[in-house]
């Protein structure tokens, strides 16, 4: 029987022993991890194959698939990750605030300090695994990895591979754990492990997240669904609009910052739709239009009619809504009440209809001009991210190192008493 107590007690003994680790072990740790990566490809792929052909059996869908599989890029890209965290300069011991209180005698300074034990519930993702792990142990946290059953193989054999170095260097090898019983009610029970659990992120579906915070008793840090949304502005150039928004629909379907939603203002629709349909109709994305979108393109091959319940939707897939707006301040209220607060942006020549977009849209990242599909830690130059936190308290937006310390005051006297 899967003993989650004594595995959580052992993150938290480990926990103890990273916090004293020196930068320069923690990166020669990282970059040995990157190292045994590559070095350990075939073996990861191996793993990884028989994860995709149970999924495969059971039906999963091609995004599904796309989110589960470990080729060679992939796993050199997990690598290239360690190795920038590696670089990076850890916030753990900066100085976020200092005063001198001279009257009673005392010097206060507040710094910045790991939380201790992370907790990361995720799904199909195999690649979070080293994400995960390279930033909580570059902020001197120890981690705990609860992955889907899909993935559990891959989870599994990466965790190997990341305990391999810390072996190696001398580290304590519950800096990173995963949790190999993939039940319910082993989640649940992790949820509740806040004794020995400091930070809990949940990384997947709505479904997901939705369960972690109504059953956690762990601090939770929620990584949203992304319901992404352009917006063509009436002074937008339409070509740069049909390939920001070709971009941003279907680099990748199954990510989250996808732009799933389209907004455009109604004086450029019957220009700037076709353009945009004539890009999209080369991957054969359906377009769920409103009734003015939908005469703007009747022709069009994958075309239907879009329900309320669509300008709400993460498709996922090949699928994007449309919506007309006479507005700007319609577009920006529509997408206020539409999006999941991820990513969304403007097209447009305007710089004060940008700035206002801009400023009033309430979500984690916001663009001018350019594709939602940048919403990325590694792209914002924050290494391997943890998650894109769509609420607004401790972090937002996606997350790096600074998402993974806490605070604690450094109070320093003399037989100083209070006065």
């Amino acid at each position: 029987m899967f003993d989650l107590k004594s595995l959580c007690e052992k993150a938290k003994v480990a926990a103890g022993s990273v916090r004293q680790l020196s930068d320069e072990k923690i990166e020669k740790t990282l970059l040995l991890a990157a190292k045994l990566l590559r070095e350990n490809k075939e073996y990861l792929m191996s793993e990884n194959a028989e994860d995709v052909k149970n999924a495969e059996e059971k039906g999963a869908s091609a995004a599904f698939i796309d989110r589960l599989t470990l080729t060679e890029k992939v796993i050199f890209g997990m690598a290239e990750g360690l190795e920038q965290v590696a670089t990076l300069k850890s916030p753990v011991g900066n100085v976020l605030y200092s005063y001198e209180n001279k009257e009673q005698g005392i010097s206060i300074v507040k710094k910045a300090v790991p939380f201790g034990v992370v907790g990361i519930i995720y799904e199909s993702r195999p690649n979070v695994t080293a994400d995960a792990f390279a930033l909580c142990f570059k902020t001197s946290n120890a981690v705990i990895l609860k992955g889907g059953s899909d993935s559990l193989k891959s989870n599994v054999a990466i965790v190997k591979v990341l305990r391999k170095a810390l072996v190696e260097m001398g580290v304590d090898e519950y800096a990173i754990s995963v949790i190999e019983d993939t039940s319910h009610e082993t989640t649940k029970e992790f949820m509740r492990m806040n004794k020995y659990v400091d930070l809990l992120i949940p990384r997947g579906s709505a479904r997901l997240i939705n369960a972690a915070v109504e059953n956690s008793t762990i601090p939770i840090i929620e990584t949203g669904t992304g319901n992404c949304h352009v917006y063509v502005d009436k002074s937008a150039d339409v070509d740069m609009a049909a390939e920001v928004i070709f971009n941003a629909k279907t680099q990748r379907y199954s990510v989250c910052n996808a732009c799933e939603s389209l907004v455009i203002h109604s004086k450029v629709l019957e220009k700037a739709l076709p353009a945009i349909a004539e890009k999209l109709k080369t991957k054969q994305v359906e377009i769920r239009c409103d009734d003015r979108a939908l005469k703007a393109i009747p022709d069009y091959s994958y075309l239907t009619k879009a329900t309320e319940e669509d300008f709400y939707t993460e498709y996922g897939g090949a699928i994007i809504s449309v919506k007309t707006v006479d507005s700007l301040d319609e577009a920006i209220a529509h997408i206020n009440e539409h999006s999941t607060k991820h990513s969304e942006s403007i097209i447009t020549a305007d710089n004060e209809a940008a700035e206002k977009f801009l400023n009033a849209i309430d979500s984690s990242s916001v663009y001018m001009n350019a594709s939602t599909r940048f919403t990325d830690g590694f792209v914002f130059g924050l290494g391997a991210e943890i998650g894109i936190s769509t609420q607004k308290l401790h972090a937002r937006g996606p997350m790096g190192l600074d998402a993974l310390v806490t605070s604690k005051y450094f109070v320093v006297g003399n037989g100083s008493v209070r006065k």
